[in-house]
């Protein structure tokens, strides 16, 4: 079977299309406050989250197990794998749910132009002509960029369908005041983001103000408009388990359409465990509400067997349509070189070193 009608489907690691998925008893231990846990059923259409009434309640009663969830995701690199012509699938998908970004690089226009051009076409026409991927047409999910630079990158993404997000309300510390932080986010929106990336106050998780932190990011969100918001949470930085999950949930009850791992700055970045416990609260966000959130992981996913780990947990926790960029997205630009490095392999036998890969 073909590389492009895997990637059409997308199988189950580690299982044949139309089989069940393995799964242990225990592979779902309790991380979170009770709630129903029926399988999340998904239908093409996502309807935007509106956000809800802050419910303080439901924040306090968050509660993490850290050592559950750390057994948990030790487990996610080795109960599931896919290889050869699958594995090729995989990757080709984890193209789609990229964010490319220069934020930690090159911030000038002649890179984001050239950035643009690597997401227009990000894999090489070689590869894409022998995995017979061509007529697919393959881009990436987006072009993450500073509020100065929107400009640069809707020019450049002109006549495709690829989004530009921006960074913006004071990114990557978001302290700055926050009526400035608000214009910032309308400017951007105005340039032609189709995305924001906001910076959540990291004092208010510290110091358990979730009022504040819900009519912080609200403000965000309206300032937002139609773009769609996704809410970095700093996870490395909010010193524990639960308040990384009780972010989350404030995050969504003020109307985010993501959350986020990091903003790529901080000491440690994304890890198995922190999206582990945001995913468990984006199900049952979506148990409780009805409104699916999405998930990007961002910061130090450089291989592509780290993207993998993250797409098997995304598949085992959320379900099949929780692997699409409106659902999720890799906040990384080092990974594509990696990919396009195993997809030779695939394609040749041979590894071939990175700096041959066209750079993103």
């Amino acid at each position: 079977m073909s590389a492009k009608r895997i990637l059409e489907s997308v199988p189950r690691p580690g299982v044949a299309p139309g089989d069940a998925a393995p799964r242990a008893a225990d592979s779902r231990p309790t991380l979170l406050a009770p709630s129903p846990s029926a399988p999340l059923e998904k239908t093409a259409d996502v309807e935007r989250n509106p956000g809800i009434p802050l419910d303080l309640d439901a924040v306090r009663l968050v509660h993490v197990n850290r050592s559950a969830v750390e057994r948990r995701a030790a487990t996610i690199p080795t109960r599931r794998t896919v290889k050869k012509e699958w594995q090729a699938a995989w990757l080709l998908r984890a193209i789609t749910l990229m964010d490319l970004t220069t934020l930690s690089g090159d911030d000038t226009p002649g890179n984001v132009r050239r950035l643009c051009a690597k997401a227009r076409h990000p894999l090489r026409d070689d590869l894409a002509t022998t995995l017979g991927v061509r007529d697919l047409d393959i881009v990436v999910g987006a072009v993450c960029v500073y509020h100065t630079l929107v400009p640069t990158a809707v020019g450049a993404l002109a006549g495709t369908d690829i989004p530009v997000a921006a960074v913006s309300a004071g990114f990557p510390a978001g302290l700055s005041p926050l009526a400035q932080r608000c214009e910032e986010i309308r400017a951007s929106v105005s340039a032609g983001a189709r995305e924001i990336d906001i910076v959540i106050t990291r004092a208010h998780v510290l110091t358990g103000n979730w009022t504040a932190l819900y009519d912080e990011v609200r403000g965000f969100r309206a300032a937002c408009g139609d773009a769609h918001m996704k809410a970095i949470l700093a996870t490395g930085e909010l010193a524990t388990l639960n308040n990384v999950a009780r972010a989350s949930v404030v995050a969504m009850q003020a109307g985010a359409d993501f959350i986020k791992t990091s903003t790529g700055k901080e000491s440690v970045n994304a890890t198995l465990p922190f999206a582990l416990v945001m995913t468990r609260t984006i199900r049952e966000y979506y148990e409780q509400t009805g409104y699916t959130i999405g998930f990007k992981p961002a910061g130090g996913i450089r291989a592509a067997k780290n993207a993998l780990e993250y797409m098997y947990l995304m598949k085992e926790e959320l379900g099949d349509r929780w692997l699409r960029p409106d659902l999720f997205r890799f906040g990384a630009s080092a990974l594509l070189t990696d990919i396009e490095r195993q997809l030779e392999h695939f394609v040749t036998g041979r590894y071939a070193a990175a700096y041959r890969q066209p750079m993103p």
